[in-house]
């Protein structure tokens, strides 16, 4: 997400009023002793009684409307009640009544009768579920000899209360929220600032649950606690909620924590492997999961459309385009609805992106085939790892640790951090009130370098290594892992360097964004302990405007495409930390980069103030789609010129899914709000475009991870390339050539033409023994645009279009 486009997330929690049914579980009464007093009903005391009957009516009033405490813990059926948000128990509306009828219990036997009944079909309904104090960790649930552990984190909590659904429970009663709670005693079930209990008998799989959290309500001091509403266990491995991505039917669902304590482990095979692919040999593809294959030019089964398994089904695309990496966008679990909550600008989109985490464990859910849930999104996941491992492809995940979906105090839209501690989860201003701070242009920070919040993170990216087996992250608005609690810059973030240093995350590549929305532009100088890669956001404009024709850009466009050594050449860091990307999720397509100047957000609602301004495009002459032969010439070119800079340049690459046929969004800059064809990947499309653009593409990544000069493992130096120019200071010059050295001569020679005219360039010498063989020309038609073999009988001297550029390899 880029620094320069802020979008909020908007979206209010919908509670609704719960209806309490009191269970009665009680242990035989003493009625010559004081019974117990529970939440507020005040203890009777039978033996004042003198008058049997009536003793025993009102013993049974009591009988109906207290609940006694085993191991200290309250057991309740809960029910919501759909249009209300006061969060009002009706048992406590029923206690009240009940004392109105205990004045008048001795005239009123037939009122008896009917609490006998009623207590009869409650019995009936309830479950007995034993309860032990538990133990403080793992956090989350676990299996312990005794039962199933349940552990969570809340310093200024006042009250805990663990709310289960069992599987028994209808689907759509359980989603609506009837649940069991269970009442944590702070003097029993907690250690420390963790809540914990130990539930026996409780099914191994399939129970939902969540927490009712209370505790201060001082807005100014940043606590922002609700009883009402039941919340996600941050370390939940599992989200059940809503089963189909975008069913309008079911988009105010509520969503639960889940577990999984009865499957096998997954089979990953006895001949499964990592890749291990070294970072200076990656082409990463980014790409959004059910984008990819949601359209029904897919051809894909209704059933795996915009699924894991979708994914699987077109791994034989990614092995002809030739990438070997896919950086996935957010893949936690996610509400593609939030915008839809409450009436606002952007009510008519769905979160298609994934940039709004409800949850940092759990996958995805509505991206399981066929609507089956967390434990087939696991699963399924799990296997479309799997089989891109086992066609040579790794598996980056774009995570998204500076925010959640949460949003911001106007417009809240509380799931689970802001309701357990928005103090601890946070960051808040305690000079402003008490309000969130927001350096991540969403509402909302996550208080990353907070001790708690820290360990959730590094726990997190640990399940995803262990568990799903994934090789890397890319860290969305990463400078906001580089502020403290306050907000403020940090030198040597506490974070990034357990990142770095963490055991299991070793393996992993790990790359930055580094910027966030409140001005932090860390890019070349984000604290980085010679392991963290880059986003190179530099590289981007400047390739952007040097090829594009802006005058003075060639020294900075030779920078880059050089590795950027002014930038990242420090310590011990390489070229491939430098993240080279000219298009990436935010911003225009390829295609809309070189069709217009302007952006086209009209769609999304928000009046053409979202979306960045500094896009370096130009539309080649026209603003948008035209029939114009020469125009459209020149669009293919420009986008041809721009994929073989980026496949040339010392660093890694980074493309976008559907450049490679052109894909346009119609100038949306920031359509991260639209499920259609505007980020749909269209097959279609894609096979017209095969024996052109797609070609070009895939013959030009092929041909950069077939030739080391590309990747080098170090900086270029002297003996590594010369630069044919003795023009450096002159800023209307849009014409650089040179020569990158092989020493096994295979040199590659190189010329970028950004004039408008013609330009004749003399061509160096080949290496002894060997000729030039011309391997591109953009200004060619398809299939002379690419030639992997090479074109012999290169001359001394070479006419270079305007806007094009040349390649040629030293052969014998």
């Amino acid at each position: 997400m880029e620094a320069s486009m802020p979008f909020s997330k908007p979206g209010s929690q919908i509670s609704k009023q719960r209806e309490h049914l009191t269970v009665n579980k009680v242990a035989p009464l003493n009625l010559t002793k004081s019974p117990f007093s529970h939440n507020g009903c005040s203890a009777f005391d039978a033996t004042r009684n003198k008058d049997e009957d009536a003793s025993l009516t009102v013993m049974r009033f009591f009988y109906k409307v207290c609940t006694v405490r085993l191991c200290c813990f309250e057991l309740k059926l809960s029910k919501k009640v759909p249009g209300n948000n006061t969060g009002q128990r009706l048992c406590n509306n029923t206690r009240e009544r009940g004392k109105h009828k205990a004045a008048n219990v001795y005239s009123r036997r037939a009122e008896e009768r009917v609490l006998e009944e009623e207590d009869r079909q409650m019995l009936e309904t309830s479950r007995s579920l034993k309860v032990l104090p538990g133990q403080a960790y793992p956090l989350g649930v676990s299996e312990l000899e005794t039962g199933i552990n349940f552990a969570i984190f809340s310093q200024h909590a006042t009250a805990v209360t663990l709310c289960l659904s069992l599987p028994e429970r209808g689907k759509q009663d359980r989603l609506d929220g009837g649940m069991m709670e269970l009442t944590l005693d702070p003097h029993v079930n907690k250690t420390g600032d963790i809540w914990h209990i130990c539930v026996e008998d409780l099914p191994r799989s399939n129970v939902l649950y969540g927490y009712r959290i209370d505790g201060p309500r001082s807005w100014h001091q940043g606590h922002r606690f609700d009883s009402s509403i039941v919340l996600i266990d941050p370390y939940a491995k599992l989200i059940e909620g809503r089963r189909f991505f975008g069913d309008a039917s079911d988009k105010m669902s509520n969503f639960f924590g889940t577990y999984d304590l009865n499957s096998l482990p997954f089979d990953w095979g006895d001949d499964y492997k990592l890749p291990s692919i070294p970072e200076k040999d990656l082409v990463i593809y980014e790409m959004n999961v059910r984008a990819f294959t949601a359209d029904e030019s897919s051809g894909l089964d209704l059933n795996i459309r915009g699924s894991y398994l979708g994914v699987i089904e077109k791994i034989p695309h990614l092995l002809e385009l030739g990438i070997n990496a896919v950086e996935l966008f957010p893949v936690f679990e996610f509400d593609e609805f939030e915008f839809q909550r409450r009436p606002n600008p952007r009510d008519h989109m769905l979160n298609t992106w994934g940039y709004s985490t409800i949850n940092f464990f759990a996958p995805m859910s509505r991206y399981a085939s066929a609507g089956g849930g967390p434990l087939n999104a696991a699963r399924e996941f799990k296997e479309m790892v799997k089989a891109l491992h086992g066609a040579g492809i790794e598996v980056i995940l774009d995570v998204v640790y500076n925010h959640t979906n949460e949003a911001d105090d106007k417009n809240p839209y509380t799931t689970s951090f802001r309701g357990i501690d928005n103090k601890v989860y946070y960051m808040v201003n305690l000079n402003n009130n008490g309000q969130l701070l927001n350096f991540s242009g969403c509402g909302n920070t996550l208080n990353c370098n907070h001790p708690v919040v820290m360990e959730l993170i590094l726990d997190s990216l640990r399940h995803w290594v262990v568990e799903y087996h994934v090789d890397g992250f890319r860290f969305d608005l990463t400078s906001v892992l580089c502020r403290g609690t306050d907000g403020s810059p940090l030198n040597a973030p506490p974070l990034i360097r357990a990142i770095v240093r963490d055991a299991i995350l070793s393996r992993c590549k790990i790359i930055a964004e580094p910027w966030d929305c409140g001005g932090l532009y860390l890019v070349g100088r984000f604290p980085n302990w010679d392991r963290w890669a880059e986003w190179n956001g530099k590289y981007r404009d400047d390739v952007r405007r040097f090829i594009k024709g802006d005058t003075g850009m060639k020294g900075s466009f030779a920078s880059r495409v050089a590795g950027s050594a002014d930038l990242f050449r420090v310590n011990k860091r390489k070229p491939y930390h430098s993240i080279n990307f000219v298009i990436a999720h935010d911003g225009f397509t390829l295609h809309d980069l070189v069709s217009y100047n302007f952006k086209h957000n009209d769609a999304n609602g928000e009046g053409g103030n979202d979306g960045t301004n500094d896009n370096f495009s130009w539309n080649c002459g026209y603003e948008g789609e035209t029939a114009d032969v020469n125009i459209k010439a020149l669009r293919s070119r420009q986008m041809k010129n721009f994929h073989l800079a980026l496949m040339i340049s010392q660093g890694t690459p980074m493309m976008l899914m559907g450049d490679e046929y052109a894909h346009t969004r119609y100038g949306n800059n920031n359509s991260y709000g639209h499920d259609t064809a505007i980020n749909h990947f269209q097959w279609r499309q894609l096979n017209a475009m095969k024996s052109n653009l797609f070609r070009f593409f895939s013959e030009m990544i092929k041909f950069r991870r077939a030739h080391h000069v590309f990747g080098r493992e170090n900086f270029i130096g002297k003996n590594d390339v010369t630069w044919h120019e003795d023009n450096w200071d002159n800023n209307e010059s849009k014409f650089l050539a040179f020569t990158l050295h092989d020493n096994y001569g295979g040199d590659i020679y190189l010329a970028f033409n950004a004039h408008d005219y013609f330009v004749k360039v003399a061509i160096p010498s080949p290496p002894p023994n060997r000729q030039w063989f011309r391997v591109v020309d953009t200004n060619l038609k398809s299939p002379d645009d690419f030639v992997p073999k090479g074109v012999p009988g290169i001359g001394k001297t070479y006419n270079v279009a305007p806007y094009s550029a040349i390649l040629f390899e030293a052969k014998l």
